[in-house]
């Protein structure tokens, strides 16, 4: 199966308001940097969380693309319009694109 990709050079800056960012990382790494308006779904709670996915189009985050694009993969056979996101977070971040944190320091990519 090919995983539908985009780098981040092919993702609007602000991002559309009908598009949802899913990111699959982990707790920690969620409250040290995230995107603005993202849902939070750990990769390995996705299955059990899966109505929690809106319709629509679907950019999927992690640090680096690997676990989001098995997300997309999961995502795509259930019928879901889902895109990872090449390069991840790292990438979003080195392109000068916002992130929020949960603490009070400077939000990073963990």
């Amino acid at each position: 199966m090919r995983i539908p990709t985009v780098s981040i050079d092919g993702i609007p800056d602000p991002l559309p308001d009908q598009l949802t960012v899913i990111d699959v990382r982990e707790d920690q790494e969620w409250q040290a940097g995230h995107i603005d308006g993202s849902v939070h779904i750990p990769l390995h709670q996705l299955p059990s969380r899966l109505d929690e996915v809106p319709e629509g189009q679907i950019l999927v985050v992690c640090k680096v693309g690997a676990r989001s694009a098995q997300a997309v993969a999961y995502l795509a056979q259930q019928g879901h319009d889902a895109f990872n996101l090449d390069g991840g977070l790292l990438d979003w971040e080195a392109a000068g694109r916002e992130l929020v944190g949960a603490a009070k320091s400077t939000p990073y990519v963990a």
